[in-house]
């Protein structure tokens, strides 16, 4: 137990920084509010009016989200297996050959069901 004990303050020493920054940042920041800053930012465009209920957001930005956590987690995998390639031998590059196999169905899939069509 005694190995975890300066994993566990560093824990408590990270928690207690993150508490008193965000306390001390909303105690002694300033507040002077206007209009703009309590708009949402649209990248320099004018914002467009919402609905009271909030209004619909396009299922096209949730697949896009998803398709990025997809390939990014694929990064995840073939980077550390790119670093110890030569210790894995064959079983290694059959695994990964499967790996990416697996993600290639998928982005075939996605880009025939128009998933990557940017309307």
């Amino acid at each position: 137990m005694r190995l975890y004990v300066p994993i566990l303050v560093l824990a408590v020493l990270a928690l207690g920084f993150a508490i008193v920054s965000v306390g001390a940042g909303s105690v002694m920041g300033p507040k002077r509010w206007n209009k703009a800053k309590l708009e949402a930012y649209e990248c320099g465009i004018e914002p467009t009016p919402q609905p009271l209920g909030g209004g619909k957001i396009p299922v096209k930005y949730y697949l896009t989200a998803m398709l990025f956590i997809v390939f990014d987690i694929e990064i995840v995998f073939l980077y550390p297996w790119a670093v110890t390639f030569n210790k894995l031998g064959a079983f290694g590059l059959i695994e990964m050959v499967a790996f990416v196999l697996t993600v290639l169905i998928a982005y075939a899939y996605v880009w025939r069901r128009g998933g990557l069509d940017w309307d």
